[in-house]
């Protein structure tokens, strides 16, 4: 039976309640619309300047080459993505299925970037081509690592979230060593809607009436999808063509939109769920429904970051809505049935009759790499050692990743206990998306902000962590709600972090390395603040091996065997947050290092909690060591953040883990 994800059973309705919500939303955008003609000519000008407009007048000029062409565009591309988002849905079973939360828009978005630097010529004939092959390939690799004898809608969201994340990071090295040459670009995929001509209504309008042509064609046998596959078979459905062809034309229109305006999330997600809870049950009536409420939603959202962009500068319409679709995306779970997303509790290898022995084999190599790690560099007379006198910025360095590694292998441990998924890792509770947040915040707010990085960097994580404690409690600390929560906080603070790093103030400039998940930075103080902060917190990880434990053989039997479910999960969860967040001050909002390091100790044959911590910190320890070590020498003198190549061994990591999850 395929697994599928689906909201509460309804009474049926008919669809009239999708056109009642249609018509709101569109009367509040034609308001807005009909503010900003106002505010540019007298209403007896605008038919002459929509048609053939007075170039010496500029009000006319502008209403002809940008607010009508933005206007039409904001229209056409959230139909398309209102139509992009009713087929990954159907086809996938998940209401949760978006162009964004399945990554496409971030492979489309990445190539854009790839194509930009080292082959602009691919560019003259236009986008098409380029994002086409980077929304493909995305999707190529995201239904190769999640697809299996079962539709796994938790399998899909993590895996289209970790080929986002590795696809953001990506992008923001390129912008970290092209920041002058792509900056405009940065700023362009965060969603932006500005028109200067009538070129992107002419090059969407086609592909939607074409996209949407082929839909119509397909609603008998893509209805059928929504049976399960042997009862969607027996009728004469070909589910292998259909769900190919459906998700075609899903994938380019998501390559379309990206080739036009950048990454627009939310609508996506938003438009098909309105239309499903307001009375359109049917395909049929999806199909129809979801794109006009798309294009009512993303003109509303236009219009308002139209008129916000007036107040405080250019607001790019992807982030209004990116922080419209957190609310949407936390109610969407609030309504599901429980168990409509099964973690999964799975045992790697034979387990070892003695745990201690790989514990001393990390700690034996931790100590052989540590001694090249802080003597051994290269320079301008290549490899050589270093001088005592050179110890005093590169042992901070040294310790502050190991401590950093240390943190976050502890951290992805007690997530993916407590949520029972092994493929869990701590961005999914974004406390280090939160902490960064906070100090990019600080750096635009504050003068002289080195000293209170620390103190802004806690209490975006915090902040983070308490709304994330809030939607958890209602819930019931379901796991899976939490990991769906944690993505839901993860999207709000990426998007609004996007924004902030897309202002062009040169404070941002400097801390690109930072975000990528550079020590660079690191000094003593820091390091040994990181220090200490890792042995307190790994110590009170340490204490909880008993309900560890106990979490591993299932909730049902741990509540029976006396442990207090809520408070387990709680204190789970609070530490775990705690110590993504310290790491995150070390090495920046990347944290792949707690998705690999549990997995290390488990191929290893650990079983037991409190093991398994010690192994797999002393694991994440050694990776991030040898990435910084490897990051300040593999381009010498150009450094690579640490972060970044543990992300880079982390996400191919992941996605293995995946196929052989699937295979099994």
């Amino acid at each position: 039976m395929a697994e599928s994800l689906s909201l509460p059973a309804q009474r049926p309705r008919h669809s009239l309640g999708s056109a009642l919500c249609t018509l709101i939303i569109a009367t509040l955008a034609a308001l807005l619309v009909w503010r900003g003609l106002n505010g540019l000519l007298p209403r007896e000008l605008w038919w002459q300047a929509l048609w053939s407009p007075d170039l010496d007048s500029p009000n006319q000029v502008l209403l002809h080459f940008s607010f009508a062409p933005r206007l039409l565009v904001s229209l056409m591309v959230g139909a398309a993505l209102g139509l992009a988002g009713t087929l990954f849905q159907q086809i996938l079973r998940n209401p949760l299925a978006e162009p964004v939360t399945l990554g496409v828009a971030a492979g489309a978005n990445l190539a854009l970037s790839v194509t930009t630097i080292w082959a602009p010529t691919l560019l003259i004939h236009g986008l098409e081509a380029v994002t086409l092959a980077g929304a493909g390939l995305a999707t190529l690799a995201l239904f190769s690592f999640a697809w299996g004898r079962q539709l796994s809608p938790l399998r899909f969201i993590l895996a289209g979230m970790v080929i986002s994340l590795y696809c953001n990071a990506l992008n923001a090295l390129l912008v970290l060593f092209n920041h002058d040459y792509l900056i405009d670009l940065l700023l362009w995929q965060a969603g932006s809607i500005n028109q200067s001509g009538w070129d992107g209504v002419l090059y969407l309008a086609p592909r939607l009436a074409v996209a949407a042509a082929l839909a119509v064609l397909l609603i008998r046998p893509l209805a059928a999808l929504g049976l399960e596959d042997q009862s969607a078979a027996s009728i004469g459905v070909s589910l292998r063509t259909t769900r190919g062809l459906g998700l075609l034309i899903a994938v380019a229109l998501s390559a379309f939109v990206t080739s036009v305006v950048g990454i627009i999330g939310f609508i996506g997600l938003a438009a098909p769920a309105i239309a499903r809870m307001t009375g359109a049950r049917t395909l049929r009536q999806r199909l129809l429904w979801a794109p006009l409420l798309g294009a009512a939603l993303l003109c509303l959202v236009d219009q308002c970051a139209r008129e916000l962009s007036r107040l405080v500068g250019e607001v790019p319409a992807g982030i209004l809505t990116a922080v419209f679709s957190v609310p949407l995306l936390l109610w969407l779970l609030a309504r599901q049935r429980s168990g409509g997303i099964q973690p999964h509790r799975t045992s790697l290898g034979q387990p070892t009759a003695h745990p201690w022995r790989p514990i001393l084999l990390v700690a034996g190599l931790l100590v052989v790499l540590l001694i090249p790690a802080v003597f051994l560099a290269k320079g301008l007379h290549g490899w050589q050692w270093a001088e005592f006198s050179e110890l005093h910025w590169r042992l901070p360095r040294v310790f502050g990743a190991l401590a950093a590694g240390a943190m976050l292998a502890m951290a992805g441990l007690l997530v993916q206990r407590l949520t029972g998924n092994p493929m869990a890792s701590p961005e999914v509770l974004g406390a280090s998306s939160g902490a960064a947040l906070g100090v990019l915040v600080l750096f635009l707010l504050v003068p002289q902000p080195q000293a209170l990085m620390l103190p802004a960097a806690s209490l975006g994580a915090l902040l983070t962590l308490a709304a994330l404690l809030w939607f958890a409690w209602r819930s019931a600390f379901s796991p899976e709600r939490l990991l769906l929560t944690g993505v839901c906080l993860t999207t709000l603070m990426g998007a609004l972090s996007t924004l902030l790093m897309a202002s062009g103030d040169p404070r941002m400039t400097a801390l690109m390395s930072w975000m990528t998940g550079s020590t660079y930075q690191v000094d003593a103080a820091a390091a040994t603040t990181a220090v200490i902060l890792a042995v307190l917190l790994g110590a009170a990880a340490m204490l909880l091996a008993r309900p560890l434990d106990l979490l591993g053989l299932g909730n049902g039997t741990a509540a029976a065997l006396g442990l207090r479910l809520s408070v387990s999960h709680l204190t789970i969860l609070l530490l775990a947050a705690l110590l993504t967040a310290a790491a995150t001050l070390m090495v920046g909002p990347l944290s792949f290092v707690g998705l690999i390091a549990p997995h290390i100790a488990r191929h290893l044959g650990v079983r037991r909690a409190l093991p398994q911590l010690l192994l797999s910190a002393g694991a994440g320890a050694l990776i991030m060591l040898l990435a910084d070590w490897l990051g300040r020498n593999l381009a010498y003198p150009w450094p690579v953040s640490a972060g970044l190549l543990a992300a880079f061994i982390g996400c191919p990591y992941f996605l293995w883990l995946m196929q052989r999850e699937r295979r099994g």
